[in-house]
């Protein structure tokens, strides 16, 4: 099998940035791929869609329903079959974000929304996380100083924005092993050299003890 390795944040944390970076190095020596969540195949996309639309007054459930539908067909067409080829799979988000967004930031609870994953998801995990860390005013003040288009969950309150991140510190608290921190109030290069580090120590680590 190959390595699941995700990355995550709130909005403005560069990880689309950070992840096409580490891509970039990563794929000098390993067999990579880079995919992201909601979406990364054509049914999870047109999911994205629907979930990102502004103007969209979603029910909560409603919303986490959609997310865990959009994973699963991502993770059973393109993720499983990329890591039985034994390809190191980059994935800008996955159930981690799920937990922040809809089960802390939305109020549904963490124990509500794994339950949804965990049918979608079965028995995968990522097998390492790097959660950018940023402070969730300098992440919208980022979004708001660049050209990517707005969406829906960028319009949030910075309230909601705040216990995204809250909903990311408990569990980088209660999974150390698993989900690795990264100062993303950095320079790219940097945030991307600090991943990279983390990833790298982790691989040699697999063959070293395989």
């Amino acid at each position: 099998m190959g390595h699941f390795i995700t990355f995550e944040g709130p909005e403005g944390s560069g990880k689309t940035t950070i992840i096409s970076k580490v891509y970039e190095q990563l794929v000098k020596t390993y067999d990579a791929i880079v995919t992201r969540e909601p979406g990364g195949i054509a049914i999870s996309e047109l999911i994205r869609e629907i979930l990102l639309a502004k103007g969209n007054d979603m029910d909560a459930r409603t919303e986490a329903l959609l997310f865990a539908a959009a994973r699963r067909q991502h993770l059973i067409e393109k993720v499983v079959p990329a890591l039985k080829a034994d390809k190191i799979v980059l994935c800008d988000r996955f159930v981690d974000s799920s937990i922040a967004y809809q089960g802390f930031a939305r109020g549904i609870g963490t124990d509500e929304v794994m339950s949804i994953n965990r049918f979608a998801i079965e028995d995968y995990m990522p097998d390492l996380t790097i959660y950018l860390k940023l402070d969730p005013e300098v992440g919208l003040r980022r979004i708001e100083s660049n050209n990517r288009d707005h969406n829906r969950l960028d319009a949030e309150e910075i309230s909601f924005h705040r216990d995204v991140v809250l909903g990311y510190n408990e569990l980088s608290d209660n999974n150390p092993e698993r989900i690795k921190i990264v100062d993303a109030d950095q320079s790219p290069e940097k945030v991307a050299a600090d991943a990279l580090e983390i990833i790298n120590q982790y691989l040699e680590q697999g063959v070293n003890q395989s």
